[in-house]
């Protein structure tokens, strides 16, 4: 009956929803929502002025009819800064809607165990630009995250992004015309996979950040995406990290650890296809002493690289860097070369556990940049790099996760 009740409630008053502001009469179902409750919202085009916030919450659905079918705008908002904002809640379903335009995050979900993000779009319509909100689906501090068959357009800082966050599943999901389409930031137990990642400034980013709460991400696999022609122009705002991204870049690895990356398709990115990198390659001050700047226990396998033969950006560094000593081709595969002293064994290389370890790659073709000694004794032998470690395992989600879970895979 609850059920019934709040659909019925929000059904009779869809024609005022198509002519006047929808915030009001949402918020309340979204505060008077009992647990196991459903609140359904009919097909339409509604807008809404400010933010739609639920807190403290367990076992609530929000559903549209379907992406393009349910659309909520938040153009020209005047209260708030999110679209739809989630927190200190458990088990709560976003499902089944287009959400477009908010002036900052278009869903952000905080300190929430169990949030599944279903066939949810999310847009900045126009052109790409640095006044768009920074993130479209943004869990960040939650467990158990699931984004499945979700879309991301338009955002200034990540498309689809997860942070500090455990056991998360990113699946069957696009995102295009991003500054980074998925960033997987300070986060463990994470599979991405099935995704198709195009026309970003960046496609795919793991990330470990200074000077926050939680200090390491790990654990992560990327596998069985197609990430694709990244290739478009860096629209961040001064300042955000993601700015130092280059364009024409597919996948970057930065500074974390126990990363999983195969069987994807990587192709046409103009400066580099995958990055292995420390924190220091951009050149950011570190002033957090519990934060480990280096890349560890990376394994790169059974990848395909294409690219056609283009120039590399001109508009960052290490695209210059590219074209000074490669022009037209540069490498698929670069590794700044920048080691934690502490790691190294007396050949000079990492000891075993920690290894950059990169194998099977179809056109995989590399390059050590010898970033710490200023690019001197740059190397394309990627020999010292033939190592293997164990597959990761997969992010153990509760029962209802798993049901619906269809990866898993291991290699």
């Amino acid at each position: 009956m609850k059920y019934l009740g709040l659909l019925l409630m929000f059904s009779s008053t869809v024609t005022a929803f198509g002519q006047k502001d929808i915030r009001k009469q949402l918020q309340t179902q979204f505060i008077m929502a009992e647990v196991g409750d459903t609140i359904e919202l009919p097909a339409g085009t509604f807008r809404s002025s400010g933010s739609i916030s639920m807190d403290e919450k367990r076992d609530i659905v929000i559903r549209g009819a379907g992406i393009d079918q349910t659309t909520i705008s938040f153009k020209g908002q005047t209260e708030g800064a999110e679209g739809i904002r989630i927190d200190n809640s458990q088990n709560i379903t976003l499902q089944d809607m287009t959400l477009q335009d908010a002036k900052g995050d278009l869903v952000k979900v905080m300190n929430t165990k169990g949030i599944n993000l279903i066939n949810v779009k999310v847009e900045w319509t126009g052109k790409p630009n640095k006044k768009n909100g920074a993130y479209g689906l943004y869990p960040v501090a939650c467990s158990e995250v699931v984004i499945d068959g979700c879309v991301a357009i338009g955002a200034s800082d990540a498309g689809i992004y997860v942070g500090q966050s455990h056991n998360i599943l990113v699946r069957n999901s696009e995102a295009y015309h991003n500054v980074a389409g998925i960033e997987i930031e300070n986060s463990t137990m994470a599979d991405v996979y099935q995704c198709k990642v195009y026309e970003n400034t960046g496609g795919i980013l793991i990330f470990d950040l200074p000077d926050l709460p939680k200090k390491r991400g790990g654990n992560v696999r990327v596998y069985d995406n197609i990430v694709q022609e990244n290739n478009y122009k860096n629209f961040a705002p001064k300042g955000n990290i993601v700015g130092f991204v280059p364009p024409g870049t597919g996948i970057i690895i930065l500074a974390t650890s126990d990363v999983e990356v195969f069987d994807n398709q990587v192709i046409d990115h103009k400066t580099f296809g995958l990055s292995i990198a420390s924190y220091y390659i951009t050149e950011n001050e570190i002033k957090d002493e519990q934060y480990d700047p280096y890349p560890t226990r990376i394994f790169v396998h059974d990848n395909a690289f294409m690219r056609k033969k283009q120039a590399p950006t001109f508009r960052h560094k290490l695209g210059l860097l590219a074209y000074k000593y490669f022009r037209r081709e540069p490498p698929m595969i670069w590794f700044d070369g920048i080691l934690d002293e502490k790691k190294v064994g007396a050949n000079g290389l990492y000891q075993e556990e920690f290894q950059i370890c990169i194998q099977d790659n179809q056109n995989g073709s590399f390059v050590n940049l010898d970033a710490e000694n200023g690019f001197k004794e740059m190397s394309e032998d990627l020999k010292m790099y033939d190592c293997r470690h164990p597959a990761l395992e997969a992010p153990q989600m509760s029962a209802s996760e798993a049901a619906t879970d269809e990866g898993g895979k291991k290699k």
